[in-house]
């Protein structure tokens, strides 16, 4: 089932809180209504610079609001909402999150203490796996200690967000065969470089939560 994109939640956020219609919102932008309630539930809308620049102007803000701008600085700057609603999230609903993959911490234990290291990574069987060099810092002591793993995701412009953490035992991954599913999961380090090593981490608790906005009618 599809969800609605960021984009489109920014802009129907924005439409609420000026209390347009979308037809008002169509009118303002000179777009068509059609146009504008297909970009609010769009799971991905790819709008071209000058449909999102009437969009802004319609809607008295920018073209960064829309598109969540600000990517040279860390998140979480924007006030909170005024009516936040933080929930938990189950065990089950936490690894629906994570399940797509993508850019997460690795959270360990080295000489100078705990330490969180971003890397791209992949879901095999529950488990979350990734790519590293051969003497990478993390691989000291792994089978030895507990460590985690977290993912999340903010939105800047909506101030809403999620975040999991999975804790449990890590290893790296040498069994032929499990190799091989590693490798077909295709995992791409952004960083780039030699990383040859699969770590595979094997979680025993799992927590998330998520904030979202509360409507003043609740």
């Amino acid at each position: 089932m599809f969800t609605v994109g960021d984009l489109g939640r920014r802009v129907t956020e924005r439409r609420c809180e000026l209390g347009l219609t979308p037809e008002d919102l169509a009118s303002r932008a000179g777009m068509n209504p059609v146009y504008v309630r297909g970009v609010e539930s769009s799971p991905s809308a790819q709008l071209p610079l000058t449909a999102l620049m009437r969009l802004a102007a319609a809607l008295d803000t920018s073209v960064d609001y829309l598109s969540g701008g600000g990517m040279e600085e860390p998140p979480g700057r924007s006030s909170p909402t005024a009516l936040p609603n933080l929930e938990s999230l189950s065990a089950d609903e936490s690894k629906a999150m994570v399940a797509p993959g993508g850019v997460g911490r690795f959270v360990f234990w080295d000489d100078r203490g705990p330490v969180a290291l971003p890397v791209n990574y992949q879901v095999l069987d529950g488990d979350i796996v990734f790519r590293t060099e051969s003497d990478a810092a993390c691989l000291t002591n792994l089978d030895d200690e507990a460590v985690s793993f977290e993912v999340d995701h903010l939105d800047e412009a909506l101030t809403e967000g999620w975040s999991v953490l999975l804790t449990g035992t890590s290893r790296v991954m040498a069994d032929p065969a499990e190799l091989e599913q590693a490798r077909s999961l295709d995992i791409g380090p952004w960083a780039g470089g030699d990383r040859d090593t699969f770590v595979r981490l094997i979680p025993q608790v799992v927590t998330g939560r998520r904030i979202r906005h509360r409507s003043s009618s609740e």
